[in-house]
């Protein structure tokens, strides 16, 4: 061969290890066998992230994100909501359910070099409670309110060493092991937050496997791996970025050319192109969520239950199984999935029934129907893979008995700050749930106390309100399940929401991911993950 054929053969196999390099997954080992770094993986999603202060938000494009920077005091297991050591490696609570005291870990820092301990902890919970619903909208959901209010929980936290915190509540609160566990009540360094102010979430600092990098609005969010965490030996992927690609379709040709290596949002009708391709595979996700169509109770005509109820008998849930879920979802009766404990499975469904509606209608004082506002999701979740579909398939049933709506919808960020204020008549949203426990569904979306947060439909009911704070105060759990059924009766005649499914979200990704496993909640560290060849 000549010298200068050899050459040429050179650069082109140096081109093509270059090129190879560009790939999205990890090229796990070098050329003698040895690791030589996880890679970074990435995670194609239908939107972005509305903030990165995980105390602020409260949808899942910002938690799979924060998730990687920050950690809780509590955890879950990988598989489900059960609670295991976090940051506190072990509690003690007192006989009256009045006061836990939690053991910290030692040593761990914060990824700006500062240390985590007691005093970091009573900081965040100072932050919080001293704010208000606009700034901490789940503190108010999940502990009653915030400083000074009649139902706020959580009485006092207080450093009684370096490593020793101890909570004092006002009242038992049966979650609260649970409560601490969920993404808005990770512990952020302290240092950090008085640096950004209100900047800070656009620089989140946690404990957590992966430090923050870099933004790139609408596109990608990109997190490294924290050389100095906690626990050795993780994690074991160099970075995650998380890509922006809202076309379900798109994502999914996205995974199959190699652009990504994991996306969630999978079209239903699409499962079986993907189980047939042997570089994928196919990752479900537990159900532990609701899709709802909501009303507000405050405004006009759905002040009146009667609309609300007839709305809820022009709803045909088995058709939008059928057309948008590909059977990947049952049919909800209520706002709890069969998963969580306390289910009413013998509250009856609001039948198909135009007839029914026409009467109920009139009734309230619409015989003609009305017009009104329908707001639909700017964006696929997995609880709802096509918001804008759903709402059409609503708007034409609502039309056979002259109800037209009239399809609105917003930036994602938008559409959950207007919800949140109240400012949408009637809309499409839904809800995974957090920890697992009935009243992180009942009292986070349907309570008086959390109006202004999580309750969209600013619903008051104050018999609903005493069964769901009798059932946060009681230990025993049969007890418990009882008066959440009960409420679950009341809610289902008031019918402030048509619950419309609970689904089984599905995601795909390359074969090589190893350890991977989709938590109920909707989103989880990818601490441990990895992708080998």
């Amino acid at each position: 061969m000549k010298k200068s054929s050899l050459t040429v053969l050179v650069l082109l196999l140096v081109l093509s290890l270059g090129l190879a390099g560009c790939k999205s997954s990890s090229e796990g080992a070098s050329s003698d066998g040895k690791e030589k770094g996880g890679g970074v993986m990435i995670y194609g999603r239908g939107g972005d992230a509305v903030g990165l202060d995980p105390a602020h938000e409260t949808d899942g494009e910002s938690f799979i994100i924060t998730e990687q920077v920050f950690e809780t005091l509590t955890g879950y297991k990988k598989e489900n909501t059960d609670v295991v050591p976090e940051l506190a490696k072990s509690w003690d609570i007192s006989k009256d359910g009045l006061k836990y005291t939690f053991k910290l870990e030692k040593g761990v820092k914060f990824q700006d070099g500062t240390d985590f301990n007691a005093d970091a902890v009573v900081k965040n919970f100072e932050r919080w409670v001293n704010g208000d619903a606009a700034k901490f909208p789940y503190y108010a959901s999940m502990f009653g309110g915030f400083k000074n209010d009649p139902g706020q929980v959580i009485k006092e936290v207080k450093a009684l060493d370096d490593s020793t915190v101890e909570f004092t509540l006002k009242r038992p609160q049966a979650p609260f092991l649970k409560n601490l566990a969920m993404s808005p009540f990770a512990i952020s360094s302290p240092a950090a937050i008085d640096k950004y102010g209100d900047k800070y979430g656009e620089h989140p600092v946690g404990t957590g496997p992966f430090k923050f990098k870099e933004w790139k609005r609408g596109d990608t969010i990109s997190v490294v791996k924290n050389d100095k965490y906690w626990k050795k030996g993780l994690p074991k992927l160099d970075g995650v970025t998380f890509k922006v690609i809202k076309d379900n379709s798109a994502r999914l040709n996205a995974l199959t050319k190699g652009e990504v290596d994991l996306i969630d949002g999978v079209n239903p009708s699409d499962l079986d192109k993907i189980k047939a391709d042997k570089n994928l595979q196919i990752f479900e996700r537990p159900s532990m969520n609701v899709a709802y169509f909501g009303f507000n109770t405050e405004k006009a005509p759905f002040n009146k239950k009667e609309v609300r109820q007839a709305i809820s008998h022009l709803v045909n849930k088995d058709d939008l199984i059928k057309n948008f879920y590909n059977g990947t979802a049952e049919p909800a009766a209520t706002p709890l999935p069969s998963s969580i404990a306390g289910q009413n499975k013998d509250v009856k469904d609001y039948a198909y029934d135009e007839a029914k509606a026409k009467e109920l209608l009139k009734k309230a004082g619409y015989p003609n129907g009305f017009k009104m506002d329908l707001w639909a999701m700017p964006v696929s979740r997995p609880y709802m893979p096509n918001g804008q579909k759903i709402a059409e398939a609503i708007q034409a049933n609502l039309e056979k008995v002259g109800i037209k709506a009239n399809i609105v919808t917003f930036e994602w960020g938008t559409y959950l700050e207007k919800l949140r204020k109240g400012e949408s008549p009637a809309f499409l949203i839904g809800w995974t749930g957090d920890n697992g426990d009935a009243d992180n569904f009942l009292y986070t979306l349907l309570d008086k106390d959390t109006i202004d947060s999580n309750n969209y439909s600013r619903y008051k009911s104050e018999p609903v309100h005493k069964l769901l704070i009798e059932a946060q105060s009681t230990a025993d759990e049969a007890k418990r399940e009882e008066l959440y059924k009960k409420a679950q009766e009341i809610i289902h005649e008031d019918a402030p929401w048509v619950p419309l499914v609970h689904a089984k979200p599905q995601l795909a990704g390359v074969s090589t991911i190893k350890d991977f496993y989709p938590h109920p909640k909707g989103s989880q560290s990818f601490v441990d993950v990895s992708m080998s060849k």
